[in-house]
């Protein structure tokens, strides 16, 4: 007895056409499937001032304080518009299996099929979790909750994630080779190999007297909870300025477009198609917000849309690991890298000052660069940092070089360093004034001033000679 029935079959059907896959190129396979990147972007638009409405109307508003740089009260519930925007993309997909001239599916052996034959365009699992990702995102925004119930909710979105098989297979492009160095054997379940662990029992359970555990499964599910904790909040927290995240995500998605369209030249696998339909629903549900986002914003994504972008980039980076190309998994993270880099900055800021993670302040990198260039010019200067982040992790599909890792490693350092030299000096700055306005106050005290006696009183004949 095993626990790998956990992981569904693929069934391969043959070609969808004569065409070679050899033959295809990217152009060619994003024309095929555009359809749900404009439905995307015009849901998303649609739906944006709407919600921006209702918003209003119920008192779903960001107030402003000393944090933040708008000084008038913005609707929350954009990120429920975003939502609209992407599930109607994924809806759109799935009319695709009926009506078949609204996508043109690129040629492939792979394409994931129901029993029936039918496409899987993208899996129900997907819209289970960004569907709890966003529920959780809008009770924070509307009542408040817990970081807890925050948490939970997402380690159930990961937890769909793992059920239906999406990214836990990442890990074998580490770990089956470290195994096989070690000398262990390996197993092929499902057509895929891993390592399964027999833990015996005390006694027999019908005819089974051990419990298979399949390593590379229980790993990668492990993999996907902390993919998506991490990518959630680093998106929340980077969500500070007027269409920074929902610009640098649709930056992003273009750069995990090219490698998704890359992998699906290459006939990489059964999760070729729901890549590409993801980073589309991803890019035109962004691109459809980010006109009522951008400086002035008329309306927030709030925890609902920054917490689900997050989840949604997290469940594309994870995909390209779905064969064991684990290298692609490294390039979306280079593509996705000024989120990691600066919740990374965020946690060794508060440790070197002894606060805790979960404090709050003013020393993100867009705070630094708005107090430099203002909120229009450290937004569009961080999208030309994501820009050339999604550049970097696209260009390792590309060209397939490895220095590509250092230099985005190189690059990644010198924001790092930097930020931290400015946000310690700024602290520095910040002591020095107030031990100033110690000694002051303590000076003050130790002399007080003397009080004054009183003019004498002038005569009204005197006052009036002054006149």
């Amino acid at each position: 007895m095993t626990w790998a029935w956990q992981i569904p079959p693929v069934v391969s059907p043959p070609p969808v056409t004569a065409t070679e896959p050899s033959m295809l190129s990217r152009l060619g396979v994003f024309e095929g499937y555009i359809g749900v990147l404009v439905v995307s972007f015009c849901v998303a638009c649609l739906a944006t001032p709407i919600m921006r409405r209702l918003a209003i109307a119920n008192g779903v508003i960001d107030r402003p304080n000393e944090r933040k740089v708008h000084r008038q009260p913005v609707a929350y519930l954009g990120g429920v518009a975003v939502y609209l925007g992407l599930l109607a993309g994924v809806f759109y997909s799935y009319l695709s299996i009926k009506f078949t001239d609204l996508i043109e599916y690129h040629p492939s052996k792979h394409l994931a099929q129901y029993e029936d034959g039918s496409l899987l365009p993208v899996p129900i699992s997907v819209v289970l979790g960004m569907t709890v990702i966003m529920l959780v995102g809008v009770i924070d925004d509307v009542t408040g909750i817990s970081p807890r119930v925050k948490i939970g909710g997402q380690l159930f979105a990961a937890a769909a994630l793992a059920v239906s098989d999406v990214g836990v297979k990442l890990a074998a492009g580490v770990l089956v080779p470290t195994f096989k160095a070690l000398g262990v054997a390996t197993t092929l379940v499902n057509g895929f190999e891993t390592v399964l662990i027999n833990i015996p029992l005390p006694f027999e359970v019908g005819a089974t007297s051990s419990i298979g555990i399949d390593v590379i499964y229980w790993v990668g599910t492990g993999v996907i909870a902390i993919g998506v904790l991490g990518l959630c909040n680093a998106s929340n927290l980077i969500d500070g300025l007027d269409g920074l995240l929902s610009g640098t995500t649709a930056i992003s998605s273009v750069g995990l477009l090219v490698v998704a369209l890359g992998l699906a030249v290459a006939d990489d696998g059964p999760r070729d198609a729901q890549r590409i339909i993801l980073c589309l629903a991803v890019l035109g549900a962004c691109l459809g917000f980010l006109p009522h986002n951008f400086n002035p914003a008329t309306i927030f994504l709030g925890d609902a849309g920054s917490l689900l972008l997050g989840f949604m980039t997290c469940v594309i980076i994870m995909m390209l690991g779905d064969t064991g190309k684990t290298h692609l998994v490294a390039a979306g993270l280079i593509i996705y890298a000024l989120p990691i880099i600066d919740t990374t900055l965020a946690i060794v800021r508060r440790k070197l000052e002894g606060k805790p993670i979960s404090a709050a302040d003013d020393q993100h990198l867009h705070h630094m660069l708005k107090r430099s260039l203002g909120v229009k010019g450290a937004v569009l200067a961080l999208y030309g940092i994501a820009a050339t982040f999604a550049v970097l992790g696209a260009s390792i599909t590309l060209i397939r070089a490895r220095g590509i890792y250092f230099l985005a490693l190189l690059i990644a350092a010198y924001i790092g360093v930097t930020a931290i030299k400015l946000s310690r000096r700024r602290a520095h700055e910040a002591q020095m004034a107030a031990r100033e306005a110690k000694v002051a106050a303590g000076l003050a005290a130790a002399h007080p001033a003397e009080p004054q006696a009183p003019a004498p009183p002038e005569s009204a004949g005197g006052a009036a000679s002054k006149a």
